[in-house]
């Protein structure tokens, strides 16, 4: 989703105040990308501070050494849960910017727990302003699992901007989803057909979990659309690739993760300590040699066209398609569907209605497109539910921050958190912000309120690029969840979820 991640062209400079919200240019995912020389660095106007805002204090504390950040991951992790954590931390600091913890922290983890929360769009959006913060080493907060997870180097999730090889490699990502997207429509539908097929049979004898079926169809085309790697010519990747990328991110990101069940035990036993490569180093080993060997093309082009080595470009591979893409996928998708088997407004009918209206002459980049309803439904999924759900950067110099009515003034090295949960709920910016609003993205106000949704460590309006830490696959997320929903609507007239769970499908009337 990142996708995580995860699961990122000429840069323009984004732009999205806050009074006068700006127009957003229509996606389109085949554009041309150019990297003859490096953008100039991101610049929004949130960033810029008026004079009529009162200058104010960071507000929060970061307690007792030790007994602090054990207190804030307790109520993080457990008590309170993340959300409730700092929704009622800013309702008693009276402020969306304030000081506390996070974990990872105390007691086996050298890391510092201190940040500062950002929870408004406004305060949030500096996170996308190179000039001002650092994003090395800083995807999970202060401590970053070993690098030994990603073959003993730092890939491009984990380096900044500033850094030589990030340009490498980010050129490298960008242009590989570019060369993909002749493939991607009827690959994802291929691929869909396949997992329809092999549910509708069981759906007679109860409901069907949708779980692993969905995993596995997102493995499958993730490989095969970034990295021109086929499953099926691998056994063993293609019945179990799903699983061992499944154990490779859990025990990176479990120490992160909350658990609402069996606590104490979660904390005592999953929370307390990172986890070594050695308990998953046979999987990895296993996906490396996959994309070694069925990858062959585009590692190929990693070493001739981006002068990366071979081990760099498959690890590189590996944690885009593993870390950003079925990651990221695993999760949003489980939303989605979760979204239209808890939704009591009828909008099955109105996403069939469009996508059989708009895909007369099938699926196409054009027609998805155009779904304006179908690719507003994904956006309010995504502000609700972001795959990845905190961000980070670190102050590269002194600054001041500000909110929406206040300025702070922020040191050099100190770590801004933003949990964007809740800062998709801003008030001041989105209407009813608690409530899924299938078409609030449609429309001229829908489209500009793309320049304040915030899931791909950058705007929906914004552009990936070499100068920023924009997501490189953000329009291929959002498309493949467009066209995911599209496929499923000419197929059937509905589907009944259940949980977690296929319990029916309705198929079009002859």
């Amino acid at each position: 989703m990142d996708l995580s991640a995860a699961y990122s062209t000429p840069l323009h400079t984004i732009k999205h105040p806050i009074t006068t919200k700006s127009s957003t240019t229509k996606f389109t995912i085949n554009k041309i990308y150019s990297y003859s020389s490096p953008p100039p660095s991101v610049t929004t106007s949130t960033t810029s501070q008026p004079t009529s805002l009162p200058t104010r204090t960071i507000p929060g504390s970061y307690g007792l050494p030790l007994l602090g950040p054990l207190a804030d991951r307790l109520d993080y992790a457990w008590f309170q849960g993340s959300e409730t954590f700092f929704k009622k931390r800013a309702e008693k600091n009276k402020s969306t910017v304030f000081r506390t913890n996070v974990p990872p922290s105390f007691p086996f983890f050298l890391v510092n727990p201190n940040v500062i929360a950002v929870l408004d769009v406004k305060s949030f959006a500096h996170m996308f302003d190179m000039e001002l913060v650092d994003k090395r080493n800083v995807l999970v907060g202060d401590w970053m699992p070993s690098t030994k997870f990603t073959g003993d180097r730092r890939v491009c999730a984990y380096l900044d901007p500033s850094e030589p090889q990030h340009e490498q490699i980010k050129n490298f990502a960008m242009d590989t989803l570019k060369r993909s997207s002749t493939n991607w429509i009827p690959t994802i539908t291929s691929l869909l057909d396949t997992m329809w097929d092999n549910i509708e049979p069981q759906l007679p004898s109860g409901p069907v979990s949708y779980i692993i079926p969905i995993q596995k169809f997102i493995f499958a085309f993730s490989s095969l659309c970034i990295a021109g790697a086929d499953p099926a010519k691998s056994p063993d990747i293609a019945e179990n690739g799903y699983i061992r990328m499944d154990r490779w991110l859990a025990v990176q990101l479990l120490p992160t993760i909350p658990i609402n069940m069996l606590q104490p035990l979660v904390e005592i036993l999953l929370h307390s300590f990172a986890y070594p490569f050695f308990l998953v180093s046979g999987d990895y080993d296993k996906l490396y040699e996959f994309i070694e060997n069925e990858g062959k093309e585009v590692v190929s082009r990693g070493q001739t066209e981006f002068n990366l080595s071979k081990e760099d470009t498959v690890h590189n591979l590996l944690f885009i398609l593993g870390f950003n893409a079925f990651g990221g996928f695993s999760i949003f998708f489980l939303s989605l569907l979760n979204v239209l088997g808890t939704d009591k407004t009828g909008i099955q009918e109105k996403l069939r209605r469009e996508v059989r209206e708009k895909a007369v002459s099938g699926l196409n980049f054009r027609s998805i497109q155009e779904m304006d309803l179908v690719n507003s439904f994904v956006y309010e999924t995504l502000r609700l539910n972001p795959p990845v759900p905190l961000q980070y950067g670190r102050a590269r110099k002194d600054f001041e921050l500000s909110s929406h009515d206040s300025i702070f003034k922020v040191k050099k090295g100190e770590l801004l958190c933003g949990f964007q949960s809740l800062v998709m709920k801003d008030p001041k910016v989105f209407d009813d912000p608690e409530t899924f609003v299938a078409d609030r993205f449609v429309g001229e106000k829908g489209k500009e309120l793309l320049g304040y949704l915030y899931w791909s460590n950058g705007p929906q309006s914004g552009t990936p690029s070499v100068s920023n830490k924009q997501c490189a696959g953000k329009d291929f997320v959002t498309f493949t969840a467009s066209l995911f929903l599209a496929h499923l609507f000419l197929r059937y007239d509905s589907v009944t979820i259940e949980g977690t769970s296929f319990s029916a499908v309705e198929k079009p009337k002859p």
